[in-house]
């Protein structure tokens, strides 16, 4: 871990506390959160975790940016791994069709894989939530085996559906609601992913683990999917 602060604004400071993506800045990540929230108590207005930095915005009519880099550095002192048990485990059903999911062909293509093993790899590994961002609720997860990384769609789909199951380079992710987006679709989740009702709205959050869990179309619908299929683009 090599931490540096980044000026982002006035008011917010950027921590990098690595340089690479990777399932093992976890921990650290975490402990630093942890650090930094009781280090910087009221005087916080938000924190945003991404893969490798995490975002300070605090109270410029209470903190001045040096009295803040202070904090940082103190949150830091000693920091070690969160010894605590790890997030929260989700297990989303995912039903993985070419309705749904036009670039499972691709990916398999691609792969060199059938479509069948593209589902099987992508089903059968645990992915760490490193970030929540783009729309309320959409986690950013990693990591998927290299062979199924595939670059985001050249061309972006003006509306993809929610629940819509995607893998962009070695990421992978599913639309909490109906937006624009480029990822590549391998299959949609019945799972309320995004709930103003829920506390911290989100189902998961960052150092959440997930799996994906492959369903049939029936049990898709059962399980209150909408199995409409995805709209071709003009």
């Amino acid at each position: 871990m090599n931490p540096r602060i980044e000026v982002v604004a006035l008011d917010c400071l950027m921590l990098r506390l690595f340089d690479e993506i990777a399932e093992a800045n976890m921990p650290w990540m975490l402990a630093a959160s942890e650090r930094l929230r009781a280090a910087f108590g009221e005087q916080l207005i938000d924190l945003v975790p991404s893969y490798t930095t995490l975002m300070v915005h605090y109270d410029l009519t209470s903190l001045s940016p040096s009295q803040a880099r202070e904090l940082i550095a103190e949150a830091l002192s000693d920091l070690s791994p969160n010894a605590r048990t790890a997030g929260q485990c989700h297990v989303l059903p995912v039903w993985y069709d070419l309705s749904v999911g036009p670039e499972l062909s691709l990916l398999a293509e691609r792969s060199g894989l059938a479509v069948a093993e593209v589902i099987r790899r992508h089903s059968a590994r645990e992915y760490q939530v490193f970030a929540l961002g783009f729309a309320p609720g959409f986690a950013f997860m990693g990591l998927v085996e290299e062979i199924l990384a595939a670059p985001r769609l050249s061309t972006p789909r003006k509306k993809v559906a929610a629940g819509s199951v995607g893998i962009a380079e070695r990421q992978t992710a599913a639309y909490p609601v109906v937006s624009p987006g480029g990822w590549n679709l391998i299959g949609r989740t019945p799972a309320k992913l995004f709930d103003r009702n829920r506390d911290g709205y989100s189902l998961m959050q960052p150092g959440d683990t997930v799996r994906f869990e492959a369903v049939s179309r029936a049990e898709f619908v059962n399980l209150g999917g909408d199995d409409t299929p995805l709209e071709v683009q003009a």
